[in-house]
């Protein structure tokens, strides 16, 4: 009866006018932002962040709009790699195996319908148990003191970064960095400056917004350069566009499977829609067997792992709600948000503001139906926009971060850091350096530290006290468990590749 009286909350706040047209534009934005080839979601909500300030709203229309675009990225990933043979985003990347061999036999409409269709299950079916289980995890949530946190904090760390990578110590130096980044500013203790070498434009520290925009928009800009040069061009033309029924009928239980998959990986902090999409699909392929043609345009290959990864999407926005961990790197980039908007995520969001949390997720359930309809009619339109030329499309992502950050700060020096970040981003990816760490860094540095101070204030310096409790000895397993585990999988992580051969 809880969750009826708090769902018709939430639909109170999202069946306005005003929130169903911010949810619909989103999940447009979001689609073409996922059907480009590079962009992404994480990079998708961090262009599009500085326009919620430059357009006022408050604090549920702005989670609205970015979970909105969010949903909608995850969705449109699967068009690039069906038509193109190219990921629209990492998690999409299962999808080119079966979607763009189906492409070539002539089917790729019903194969972008049929990942449509997927991706709605998996999407609404995690949705559903964020409304189940997000309430319950916010309960036990008040059982962590700081010892926990920081314990928690760490898990976070190791699970993201050793995702993140393919190499355990990049991983630890990009989260070095950017817990190094987060100390710039002035000491909350002892009122001293660290780290800004005299300019009084550091001593508030560094705007995480910037840092993101940066890292993300700017230097996918600079990167998208010097990959893409100045030509874009489809792959497999799209004739008609129709509903598979057969396929879909087929493939029920897959998508029920892989959602299941899907949104348990993506609970888990730091495993995210990739991890989501792999299971998914590797359980469905193991389920099929031999004969179950995977690799060659079965309809289940592209049904698992669209499935899975839109459910590991919705997943990863439960700890982060109810925790303020983020689950993946997108989900990272709205906690900044949120924390812009001073809203502390945590288990007293639920109770401080129920209706940013429950507006949220009736958003959710409602911006998974647009997109539905969205993206079997609309197809056509969305392929359409592969085609525009980079020196088009460029041009306006700048234009849209600069104009941004500077709406929001109103400082010439953000605009630069902006440059130094997207500098640095750039040069982050050139050596295989994951950025969502960074951007960990920065969000959690500041709350780690406090949370660690806190423990040593309440123990009198032991440091005994940081695994005292059956909570925090499971996490501090758990962060061990998350960094060392990715050494064994990312083994088994590279076999689907030679499906493709």
């Amino acid at each position: 009866m809880e969750i009826l009286n708090n769902l018709a909350l939430g639909f109170s706040v999202a069946l306005s006018p005003y929130t169903l047209m911010l949810a619909v534009a989103g999940c447009f934005l979001g689609t073409i932002i996922g059907a480009l080839p590079g962009l992404g979601p994480s990079n998708g909500v961090a262009i599009l962040i500085p326009i919620t300030f430059s357009l006022g709203l408050d604090a549920t229309a702005a989670l609205v709009l970015m979970t909105s675009v969010y949903y909608g990225a995850m969705y449109g990933g699967r068009i690039s790699s069906i038509l193109l043979n190219i990921p629209g985003d990492e998690p999409a990347l299962m999808t080119t195996l079966d979607g763009y061999p189906m492409a070539k036999q002539g089917r790729a409409g019903d194969a972008l319908v049929l990942s449509g269709v997927s991706s709605f299950v998996g999407a609404f079916l995690a949705t559903v148990g964020l409304v189940i289980l997000a309430p319950m995890l916010a309960r036990v949530a008040y059982l962590f003191g700081p010892a926990e946190y920081f314990a928690l904090y760490l898990l976070a760390f190791c699970t993201l970064g050793g995702m993140a990578s393919n190499n355990q110590a990049k991983a630890a130096l990009a989260s070095c960095i950017g817990l190094g980044i987060a100390m710039i500013g002035v000491d909350n203790s002892s009122g001293l400056p660290r780290l800004t070498y005299g300019n009084m434009h550091l001593m508030d520290g560094i705007d995480f917004l910037v840092a993101i925009v940066g890292l993300f928009a700017i230097a996918e800009v600079f990167f998208f350069i010097e990959s893409h040069g100045k030509k874009s061009s489809i792959g497999v033309v799209l004739d008609k566009v129709r509903i598979p029924w057969k396929d879909i009928f087929d493939t029920k239980w897959t998508m029920l499977r892989a959602s299941g998959v899907g949104f348990v990986a993506g609970i888990l902090p730091g495993a995210g829609a990739s991890l989501g999409s792999f299971l998914a699909y590797m359980t469905e392929k193991s389920i099929a067997g031999k004969d179950g043609g995977f690799g060659t345009g079965a309809p289940k290959g592209v049904a698992a792992p669209e499935a899975g990864n839109n459910a590991a999407a919705g997943g990863a926005l439960v700890p982060m709600l109810t925790l303020g961990v983020p689950g993946s790197g997108t989900t990272a980039v709205l906690l900044a948000l949120l924390m812009t908007l001073n809203i502390t995520p945590g288990p007293t969001l639920f109770t401080d503001r129920p209706e940013v949390v429950w507006g949220l997720i009736a958003s959710l359930l409602i911006a998974n139906v647009v997109l539905l309809l969205m993206n079997v009619p609309m197809v056509k339109i969305f392929v359409k926009i592969l085609m525009v030329p980079p020196w088009v499309l460029l041009p306006g992502v700048t234009m849209i971060s600069f104009v941004g950050i500077y709406s929001l700060s109103g400082s010439y020096f953000d605009l630069l850091l902006m440059i130094l970040f997207g500098v640095l981003g750039y040069a982050l990816r050139k050596l295989d350096i994951p950025t969502v760490p960074v951007i960990l860094g920065i969000l959690l540095g500041g709350n780690m530290e406090n949370a660690l101070r806190r423990a040593m204030v309440l123990s009198d310096g032991d440091p005994m006290y940081l695994w005292s409790t059956p909570i925090s000895i499971g996490l501090w397993v758990a962060a061990v468990l998350g960094f060392v585990a990715p050494m064994f999988l990312r083994g088994i992580l590279k076999k689907p590749a030679a499906v493709k051969d």
